[in-house]
């Protein structure tokens, strides 16, 4: 028998086919489900030409609302009190979310009376992913008969020991106090009255009270299009070895460790280096690069487009990534896509996504401890570099399978149909095993 397809309202108030980060999360995601589902997005009016000439029809695939006369001197207030261009997520992050209520209460203007009037089956928020965002709407949909899903939901991963110093010259502050956001009004009617809480990592589904646990699943937010990862690595077993670092050039993101562990070999001729990206971190590690002689074996090529980065990884053996504060880590599937073997930090999102048979996860530590032990990894794959085409080829296959968009939506559309059913939600994918943060219930 063929189940009917679902109507659902998808809100994203982030989501755009052409930015980066969460609103192409949003879009992504939200533009997946309609394949799976008669879905019409409700997003935010600056993403409006983006999605018009992604082929949206507007009124009928999806409605801009125009919440500007809010979220725009907000955003101006973001980056005045964030600090510096590319620092101060956490404060861009707060300010910014103060006003999302504002555009909720649009959304429940425009499509209140064809939710109360059963026009959906389902309404879900997709983003805002940061779980700092309270939804008016979970209990205004509860009281309408119609089921909320919210998330995923991610973010908020604290700051390991021994990294304050990268810390402040992230201009983190507010970070300190960022667990006052559990106190806020709203946050407890949300999590009560939705009927199902997507959580993108192991972190933000331990801040979910434990009398919600039933309806949290975990399904990390990150996924890629096939068609934009059309390439596959050389894994030929052989030296010398490539790798690529790819992301913003600030201290958390850890080029400098990936550097220097990688220094014996670069020096040795068994590895070449390649730096995609850029950032206030730039300049110091040329001169680390300089320093130490090994210009010849380490390329920067700053920013580049999209398409590009992939020609470049694509042509690495090694993602070499030991970013001590990821809350997704989009990057690692996307080289995983590619048949790139991810070495990260075994720290929020990286480690939830990688696990033996497809990576190589580094024990969260000191910054000397990060650097000893991706030292030594590097060094153990330099002596038996025959391990890495097996484990790309898993690390592809596992992508392909469970980590493409429309996989996504597929996994999304199963939580729905258990939410209307009233069954046991579908515990999608299995995280591997854990050490660290995750490994317990934090206290709620």
């Amino acid at each position: 028998m063929v189940e009917r397809r679902l109507k659902a309202l998808v809100i994203a108030e982030a989501a755009n086919p052409e930015w980066v980060s969460v609103p192409l999360v949003g879009w992504s995601l939200a533009n997946a489900l309609r394949r799976v589902a008669d879905v019409h997005i409700v997003t935010q009016v600056r993403n409006r030409e983006a999605i018009l000439r992604a082929g949206l029809i507007e009124g009928r695939d999806f409605t801009a609302i125009d919440s500007e006369k809010l979220a725009a001197p907000m955003w101006r207030l973001a980056e005045r009190l964030s600090m510096g261009k590319g620092v101060g997520w956490t404060i861009k992050t707060a300010i910014s979310t103060l006003g999302y209520g504002y555009f909720e209460r649009l959304v429940w203007r425009a499509f209140g009376p064809q939710i109360r009037a059963g026009a959906y089956d389902i309404v879900h928020r997709v983003t805002p992913l940061t779980p700092t965002a309270n939804s008016l709407l979970a209990p205004r949909c509860r009281q309408a008969g119609v089921p909320f899903v919210l998330g995923p939901l991610n973010g908020g991963v604290p700051w390991p020991k021994g990294f304050d110093s990268e810390r402040r010259r992230e201009k983190e502050w507010l970070s300190y106090v960022r667990g006052a956001y559990r106190a806020l009004p709203g946050r407890g009617a949300m999590l009560r009255d939705a009927s199902a809480i997507i959580c993108g990592s192991l972190h933000t589904r331990n801040e979910i009270p434990a009398r919600h646990h039933s309806k949290a699943v975990w399904l990390p937010e990150n996924a890629i299009d096939p068609a934009r990862f059309s390439l596959t690595a050389p894994q030929p077993g052989t030296l010398p070895l490539r790798g690529c670092f790819i992301g913003r050039l600030v201290p958390y993101k850890g080029a400098d460790m990936a550097i220097e562990a990688a220094l014996p070999l670069l020096r040795a001729g068994k590895l070449v280096l390649d730096i995609v990206g850029d950032g206030p971190q730039a300049g110091a590690l040329r001169d680390l690069v300089a320093r130490e002689g090994v210009g010849q074996a380490v390329r920067f090529h700053g920013w580049l487009a999209h398409e590009e980065v992939q020609g470049v990884a694509a042509r690495a053996q090694l993602l070499v990534f030991p970013s001590v504060r990821e809350f997704g880590g989009g990057v690692v599937l996307e080289a995983m896509a590619l048949g790139v073997v991810p070495v990260v930090a075994d720290y929020a999102g990286p480690g939830e996504l990688v696990d033996d048979a497809t990576g190589l996860r580094i024990p969260m530590g000191s910054r000397a401890e990060l650097v000893a032990e991706l030292r030594r990894q590097l060094q153990a794959i330099a002596a038996d570099p025959s391990v890495l085409p097996g484990m790309a080829a898993r690390a592809q296959a596992r992508v392909m399978r469970d980590f493409t968009w429309d996989a996504k939506a597929a996994q999304v559309e199963r939580i729905w149909r258990a939410v209307l059913a009233g069954t046991p939600l579908p515990q999608e994918l299995s995280p591997p095993g854990r050490t660290g943060i995750a490994s317990a219930p934090m206290p709620c």
